[in-house]
């Protein structure tokens, strides 16, 4: 797992699907995670305008040019649809964030032939996120 990791992390730029506003919500954590370590990250969230300072694309088909890691961190039924989307993107790397992990997305991943990660680890942890 910690191939996969390595190449998801070794992307420019990351989009980060389930962006929230809200500092106590993951998709939140992830976002100021990545902005913390010097990652280029870009918020996904159809009805934000920008998170924590960042432009909101409305869905990763929105995403620009450049981003090929996506960590995903929605309910398991919106993953599926996030990840159709990834594909059609043409993304290389997505990371199931711990809850947002889906038997069918993680297949059509592997059918793709994407890296993917879906395996309860927290990109939190793999970076060594710190609220402070």
């Amino acid at each position: 797992m910690t191939e996969k990791i390595a190449i998801f992390l070794a992307a420019d730029a990351f989009g980060v699907a389930g962006a929230s506003a809200d500092r106590s919500k993951f998709g939140n954590k992830v976002l100021r995670c990545l902005l913390q370590c010097g990652r280029r990250a870009i918020p996904v969230n159809p009805t934000a305008e920008s998170v924590e300072g960042i432009p909101c694309v409305a869905s990763v088909s929105n995403l620009p040019e450049g981003v090929k890691s996506l960590s995903v961190v929605t309910p398991p039924k919106v993953t599926e649809v996030v990840v159709e989307q990834a594909i059609a993107r043409g993304l290389e790397n997505i990371w199931m964030q711990p809850g947002a992990e889906s038997p069918r997305a993680v297949e059509k991943c592997r059918e793709k032939g994407i890296n993917v990660i879906a395996d309860g680890s927290c990109l939190l942890v793999a970076l060594g996120f710190s609220e402070h």
